[in-house]
């Protein structure tokens, strides 16, 4: 009789394997999303709870589809100064309008699979752009830490805070208001230091939670958060203000926000792959998955989101595994928003100020200037060139020369040209011309060649060239026909 081993089945496999993993992350990245996403609103000059709205559709759309696994969306400090002057300009309602075009834009985009392109976007544009957003958001939000209105224009934002502190001197609430901000960002920057079991709590919550239970035990005189409630927040942009959108202002903020928003989703996700060994991010879906999210953001009046690296980079650092994380937290800001609304109406503006304030600061790269400047100095002038025109002008119009100024930084650098000039004396000059002859170093080889004598006969060899556009091409062919018309042998040209 043979004897037969019974195999036991091997037991089923857990949809969920990393539940746990992903269930302690998502609290985590919950507690840092909270106050961001409620001072991001304030700051932008909306209603608080549209903060959590984005922050809730960054979680349960954005963060269920197809892209970056761990990275999370949400409303984001890089994009406050420009919502908040399309809020001045165009005015609420306008803002759903906008944001749903720009979804719109984001997906149409990923479609046409134009996702990976934005990573040959200048990172010195891209960290140009967050450093001039950095320094207006810092200026900007000492205004409400002082309890004071904050002017429109960048410049005038920093130009007004010598008078801002000289009137808060002799008020007693601003100064109030001022410590209680100064104290958020101490918090904040002293955070790291305290030990592990302490700092299981995210920086930014404790210094809310700290500055909330100040003011509430020492009575101080400080603006708080106003209250609506999700359902009366959410607007949905009437009928109207989509025919705003043929207007030139409007459009170009729309530009705006989709290469900010897209950029700064799609740069975060190259930063969060570092961070981790999962998989890689897909740039199309991703812009997609972030479009989709735009579009049902501006359907509900909502603020603009994109990926935020500071949620991101907890999310990895607290050991999430799949985006079952970035899902959940979404689940818990809807329940905090549903459930706790009247919890906003404690925490003071000018908490929230200190850490919008501390977060324009990480924005501003001193020490990568520094760096830049010493290794790739035409890098750091169009890093500052970009950071000062967004200030001095508007974030669109700051950009744009940004760009313009990369463009030309390397149309430059791509027509290097060698022109040596061989005399011996005797017979014809030979003139070589090496690398890449462009209408941008015309001047250059046409100083040169004038210079050479006009009793002479020339031999100009153009084999080593690379590249001859037209505009040299044209201008050398004249020059040949000058020197020969002197009288002498004419010019010899040796074909490219």
């Amino acid at each position: 009789m043979t004897n037969v081993t019974a195999i036991s089945p091997t037991p089923p496999k857990s949809r969920f394997p990393y539940l746990k993993e992903d269930f302690a992350a998502s609290l985590v990245v919950f507690l840092v999303a909270l106050p961001l996403c409620v001072g991001v609103a304030v700051a932008s000059g909306v209603p608080a709870e549209l903060g959590l709205v984005t922050g809730i559709v960054g979680g349960l759309v954005t963060g269920l589809m197809r892209g970056s696994s761990l990275q999370v969306s949400g409303p984001a400090a890089g994009l406050t100064v420009l919502v908040f002057e399309a809020v001045e300009e165009f005015g609420l309602p306008a803002l759903g309008a906008i944001v749903l075009a720009t979804g719109l834009l984001q997906v149409l985009m990923g479609v046409l699979r134009l996702g990976r392109y934005f990573r040959a976007i200048s990172v010195s544009v891209v960290e140009g752009m967050l450093a001039g957003i950095g320094l207006v958001l810092i200026a900007g939000q000492l205004y409400p830490a002082l309890a004071a209105k904050a002017p429109d224009s960048g410049l005038g934002k920093i130009a007004g805070l010598p008078g801002a502190f000289a009137d808060a001197l002799g008020d007693t609430g601003a100064m109030a208001s001022f410590a209680l901000g100064a104290g958020t960002i101490a918090v904040l920057l002293l955070w790291k230091y305290m030990p592990a079991k302490v700092r299981t709590v995210p920086g930014p919550l404790a210094a809310v939670g700290l500055a909330t239970l100040a003011a509430l035990v020492l009575s101080l005189p400080v603006a708080t958060v106003e209250v609506k409630g999700l359902l009366d927040s959410i607007q949905p942009p009437p009928m109207g203000s989509f025919g705003d959108l043929a207007g030139v202002g409007v459009l170009g903020t729309i530009v705006a926000f989709t290469l900010i928003a897209s950029a700064e989703s799609l740069f975060s996700a190259a930063a969060v792959d570092r961070l981790h060994d999962g998989p890689r991010t897909e740039y199309d879906k991703e812009l997609v998955a972030q479009g989709a999210g735009n579009t049902l953001c501006g359907l509900l009046g909502a603020l603009p989101m994109t990926a935020v690296i500071v949620r991101s980079a907890a999310n990895v650092q607290a050991g999430a595994r799949t985006k079952a994380s970035r899902v959940l937290h979404g689940v818990w800001l809807l329940l905090f928003a549903a459930l706790l609304p009247e919890v906003l109406g404690y925490i003071p503006i000018p908490a929230l100020a200190g850490i919008l304030i501390y977060s324009g600061a990480k924005l501003v790269p001193v020490r990568a200037l520094a760096a830049l400047w010493r290794e790739h100095r035409g890098e750091a002038v169009i890093l500052t060139v970009t950071a000062v025109s967004i200030v001095a002008v508007s974030m669109f119009e700051g950009v744009l020369i940004g760009l313009a100024l990369a463009v030309v930084k390397t149309a430059w650098e791509a027509s290097h040209i060698k022109l040596e000039v061989v005399d011996k004396g005797a017979g014809p000059v030979q003139a070589y011309l090496a690398g890449n002859a462009t209408f941008l170093r015309l001047p250059k080889i046409l100083d040169t060649l004038e210079a050479l004598p006009q009793d002479r006969p020339v031999q100009l060899d153009l084999s080593g060239l690379h590249h001859l556009d037209h505009a040299c091409r044209t201008a050398l062919e004249n020059w040949a026909e000058r020197h020969s018309a002197a009288g002498t042998e004419p010019v010899r040209l040796m074909a490219a």
